[in-house]
């Protein structure tokens, strides 16, 4: 399992900065998610499929990471928190790093906590518990 998720978020990390670069393949989005997932956080806890509308939300939240200067995303640990032979809590612990012309080179330290299922030796996300993004990028001045 630990191999499975691992790989997981080296392919989660190469898309998220792929996209940031304006490099976005739809398909790799889908490829990370179970058909159907829940997702929590101070804004609420929602549910949603993995459909062209969730592929179209991904595309505007990577336009809006580009535009507030967001340059690179990094996992700098995963933990795992096994919950039987099929389903654990990954722990991942982020760093984005912000760069604007008037903001100095930032980065930001977070982490969020992944629902994952491993089905036939591949990994996928089918939830995740995260902090309050908002709040974190006003306190660093990035918003």
């Amino acid at each position: 399992m630990e191999q499975a998720v691992r790989k997981l978020f080296e392919r989660y990390e190469s898309f998220f900065n792929r996209s940031l670069a304006n490099e976005i393949d739809k398909d790799a989005i889908a490829e990370l998610y179970a058909s159907e997932f829940i997702a929590a956080s101070p804004a609420g806890v929602m549910t949603g499929k993995n459909d062209e509308q969730f592929v179209e939300a991904m595309l505007k939240g990577y336009n809006h990471y580009r535009a507030i200067g967001t340059k690179h995303m990094r996992v700098r640990g995963i933990g795992l928190s096994p919950i039987d032979d099929l389903h654990c809590v990954a722990h991942v612990a982020w760093t984005a790093t912000y760069v604007r012309d008037d903001l100095p080179e930032t980065a930001i330290d977070f982490d969020v906590h992944y629902l994952v299922q491993v089905l036939d030796g591949d990994a996928k996300v089918f939830g995740w518990v995260s902090g309050d993004e908002q709040a974190l990028l006003k306190q660093h001045g990035v918003i």
